[in-house]
């Protein structure tokens, strides 16, 4: 017996007139940006796009430029798209890409790394002054300096927005 809602032709489907203009959009996007993980980017991508926030999106299409094992693939355009999204939260994003804890673990990478990084992306943003990025980092290294071997973790820098 046949459910009432079955269709039987493409004319009892209705297509939103704005979905061909979205998915033309994504897949720009991906291809521009080249995930490695589609899944999880699309994720992402969706998820910024209904709150208005800004696409996890490089302006260009970078080809790879890996030398060695140890080469992550974060890329000029990629710490663009990181910073468009908040100084942060592309932290945030960077311990989690750079770590070598297991999943669900501290997140942590090496302070030298985290205070390059933020160097660079603070640097793209006019509004930040250059001594409040060292007196930020200063505070930062001041507490993890002698009780985390040299390595920063979320819970050093990262503080969630609870939601009331």
């Amino acid at each position: 017996m046949p459910l009432p809602d079955t269709m039987f032709c493409a004319q009892q489907i209705h297509i939103p007139p704005e979905l061909p203009d979205i998915l033309k959009q994504f897949t720009k996007a991906a291809i521009r940006t080249q995930p490695t993980d589609v899944l999880q980017w699309s994720a992402g991508y969706f998820s910024a796009l209904s709150r208005g926030d800004p696409l996890p999106v490089k302006d260009r299409i970078e080809m790879p430029v890996a030398t060695q094992k140890t080469d992550t693939g974060l890329t000029q355009g990629m710490l663009k798209v990181l910073h468009k999204q908040s100084l942060n939260t592309a932290m945030k994003n960077l311990c989690e890409i750079l770590t070598k804890d297991p999943e669900g673990g501290p997140a942590r990478i090496p302070f030298e790394t985290f205070s390059y990084v933020y160097r660079y992306l603070s640097g793209l943003d006019s509004e930040i002054p250059a001594m409040e990025t060292e007196a930020y980092l200063t505070s930062l290294q001041d507490g993890i300096e002698s009780r985390k071997n040299g390595m920063i973790g979320l819970a050093d820098f990262f503080v969630l927005k609870r939601k009331i």
